[in-house]
């Protein structure tokens, strides 16, 4: 059984990550789908606002917040859907709450309705509260995370401490210090910092910002503990990351660098898939098959084997290229995925794409 084998039928959380356009939403929805076939329930989330998990699919309607099941020949079940970052930071707010009350206040404000899918980390930290929901509610037995390109999911990875950070922010504190009745001397210094501030983004932005954080008194310590336990659930080891590259030198440079980050962070990749790769149809090194070309230069079989030496030199080139990616993701299996004749773009698609990876 292979590795890949090997976590669709009995892993818990599989996170593909690479840069854009190398295949990684369809390495993941065929994941998703391997487990479903095995019998399992799984689902397949994405983060990648490009919506290419709903066309590997073949839902011409798209995904939503909610996950939605997709009717196949498997087993299992099968789910998918598409992070909605306003409406996961509601649910974050409406868990965290003292009051139906507070809640309001917050969806109500200008401020937090501008900023809730839009400031920068906080697609990244909802991603993995979503995660985390998913996977403490135990609905699947599989979730696949279907992340965006390589340097967004390194934000992933690093947004629940981001959060934790922020909340012990100093700015995050003199805003605050009105409302907990801290002492004078702290209050004269916001009233200076928010008046040089007003200055510059205007005092309705202001206004409206101040109340927003002001109105999120007391939800704090939730917040900051349940980003503690997404953050640990990232580096689990009930999480396995699938690492995503193509040939291309720019995807295997990102892979590597990705690769790399991780094992800073102390996890180990567990699988390497790279998709595109040139078929190799012969045994022999490719100078080899070029000396044979020339040899056959002036006879009928000259177009067979000018072919054939180019794929030969073709493959060769490409894993010149995966050497480093290689020992970035060693002791992980390599899993080459030949290219294709098309795009993949239904359950078919996804299955022959199966036939190569598992």
């Amino acid at each position: 059984m292979t590795e890949l084998s090997h976590l669709v039928r009995t892993g818990r959380i599989v996170i593909t990550a690479g840069s854009g356009g190398v295949g990684k939403t369809t390495t993941a929805a065929v994941l998703a789908m391997e487990a479903a076939r095995a019998g399992r329930r799984s689902v397949v989330v994405t983060i990648d606002p490009a919506k290419r998990l709903a066309d590997a699919l073949g839902l011409s309607d798209g995904l939503s917040n909610e996950p939605r099941r997709i009717e196949g020949d498997w087993e299992g079940e099968l789910w998918a859907m598409m992070l909605d970052t306003k409406s996961t930071f509601d649910a974050v707010v409406a868990k965290h709450a003292e009051t139906p009350e507070q809640a309001d206040r917050i969806y109500e404000n200008r401020f937090y309705r501008n900023i809730a899918g839009a400031l920068s980390g906080t697609q990244e930290y909802m991603a993995a509260e979503k995660l985390y929901e998913l996977h403490e509610e135990s609905k699947f037995d599989l979730v696949v995370v279907d992340t965006p390109p390589t340097r967004n999911a390194l934000d992933f990875l690093d947004a629940p401490a981001r959060l934790a950070r922020f909340l012990d922010h100093r700015l995050y504190r003199l805003l605050m210090a009105p409302t907990r009745g801290l002492v004078r001397a702290v209050n004269v210094a916001t009233q200076a910092f928010l008046r040089t501030v007003s200055r510059v983004v205007g005092s309705d932005v202001l206004d409206d910002a101040v109340a927003f954080f002001r109105a999120f008194d007391g939800m704090e310590e939730g917040f900051r503990d349940r980003s503690a336990h997404v953050g640990q659930l990232l580096i689990d080891t009930a999480t396995a990351f699938v690492l995503v590259a193509s040939p291309r030198r720019d995807a295997v440079a990102e892979a590597t660098y990705f690769a790399e980050r991780l094992a800073e962070n102390g996890i180990q990749v567990q699988a390497l898939v790279v998709n595109r790769m040139h078929p190799r149809f012969s045994r022999r090194p490719a100078d080899r098959v070029t000396q044979r070309r020339d040899e056959l230069a002036d006879t009928p079989l000259a177009p067979m084997a000018e072919a054939l030496a180019d794929f030969e030199i073709a493959a060769e080139r490409e894993h010149h290229h995966l050497t480093d990616l290689r020992d970035a993701v060693h002791p992980a299996p390599v899993v080459q995925v030949p290219i294709l004749e098309s795009d993949v773009h239904d359950l078919d698609g996804l299955d022959e794409l199966a036939t190569h990876m598992l």
